[in-house]
Parts: C-alpha cells; structure tokens; sequence
C-alpha cells in the first residue's frame, strides 16, 4: 500500500457555513475540521478524490495520517467521517491532532485468520460467529497497529474466545478490559452449523393417521 494513500494535502478556510460547505462539494473539495491537542480547531479543505481514493483502504481509519497544511505536516487521526445517504460522496471529516508523545484511544478492526484451518469449523460442522468486529485500543501513536489478528486455528466447537484472549501488540491495551472483569466480552464463538429442520417420522405418521379421508 502506499504510503501517499496516508499523506493528504489541506489548506484552511475561512469561508465557513452550510452555503461554503455546500460550494465547496460543487467544485470537489471536502469540508474538514481539525481539533486537539489543546489547541483551537482549524476549518480545513481537502481534495474528494484524494480522500475518496483513501478512504477506500481499511487502514485509512486506524492509521496515523499526515496533513500538509501549507508548510506545517500534522500528525493525526480520522476521527468521524459524514457520507452522502446513497452517492459516493464524502461530505465532511473531523481529524484529530495526534501527540507522539500521549497515548491515543481509537477502534481498530479485527481480522478473523485461519477460519478455512479450524478443524472445528473444517471437518466438524461448526461456523464461527462474530461478536465485534473492532476494538477499542489505547496506546502511542507509535504502537498503533492498523488491525488485531484473532487466529481460529485452535478454536474448539463450542469455545468462545474473549477480550482476553486476544493477542495484543507490544504497548497496546484494550479500554474495555479497564472496566473491570465483568467486562471480557466475547469476540467469537465457534458454533455447531444449523442444518434443515427434519420433521420427525412418528409426528409424521401421527398426522396422517388423524388426516381425514377423502
């Protein structure tokens, strides 16, 4: 993947409100706020087929991007994103300002590995059911990984696997595991297939014997 896909140019704007907002979508630019790190919030404009292209990738969401705002590069994070109800419009983006220095909270996505490999799934008839399908993390702008891998290779039929279960990067912690030990949600289970509901012989008989005769 390229790192360009990572790199956005931004310029400011001062033109503000729905009626700019609105202009700016006509002539292909993107509305976008950049707020954090105790500083104030800066109206920004990007180019849509720039972060269209972008936004395409998965990494896009849990990847520390840069912006090119005049000669200043900011690190930061895709914090909200606002897409037209039905065209393939991205219509606003609120970024985050990202400190080296802080631990950053954001949702990373889960990738299921190895499902085709589970003996439980394989040869025993079970499918594997998602509970989540991303987490949300704490660490270093540094640490942070672009997605979690949970490996079913060894997931027994019947045997859910669980926050802590999970196999975590160096330096990243799970917000949700904070909470306390009532909060180890399940991530996936690994269930016995439902097959076609076989009616049984004797009801079978049963029903034709008190059918009435023509």
């Amino acid at each position: 993947m390229s790192d360009g896909i990572f790199t956005l140019d931004a310029e400011v704007r001062t033109d503000l409100g729905k009626g700019a907002s609105r202009r700016l979508r006509h002539a292909g630019k993107v509305p976008a706020v950049l707020y954090g790190a105790d500083k104030e919030a800066v109206s920004l404009t990007l180019s849509h087929n720039k972060v269209f292209q972008a936004q395409a990738f998965e990494a896009f969401y849990s990847h520390v991007l840069t912006l090119n705002i005049g000669k200043e590069q900011v690190e930061v994070l895709v914090k909200d994103m606002q897409r037209h109800a039905f065209k393939p419009l991205v219509m606003h983006l609120d970024f985050l300002r990202v400190d080296a220095n802080k631990a950053l909270h954001t949702h990373v996505p889960l990738h299921f590995i190895n499902e085709d490999k589970a003996e439980s799934i394989k040869t025993q008839g079970g499918h594997a059911e998602h509970h989540m399908v991303d987490v949300e993390i704490s660490c270093l702008p540094g640490d942070l990984p672009e997605f979690i891998e949970v490996d079913l290779t060894d997931v027994e039929l019947g045997q859910t696997l669980h926050l802590t279960d999970l196999v975590l990067p160096k330096g990243v912690s799970l917000l949700e595991l904070n909470k306390g030990e009532s909060h180890d949600l399940a991530v996936v289970t690994v269930k016995v297939a439902k097959g076609p509901k076989v009616e049984d012989e004797d009801e079978g008989d049963a029903a034709e014997e008190e059918a009435p005769a023509e």
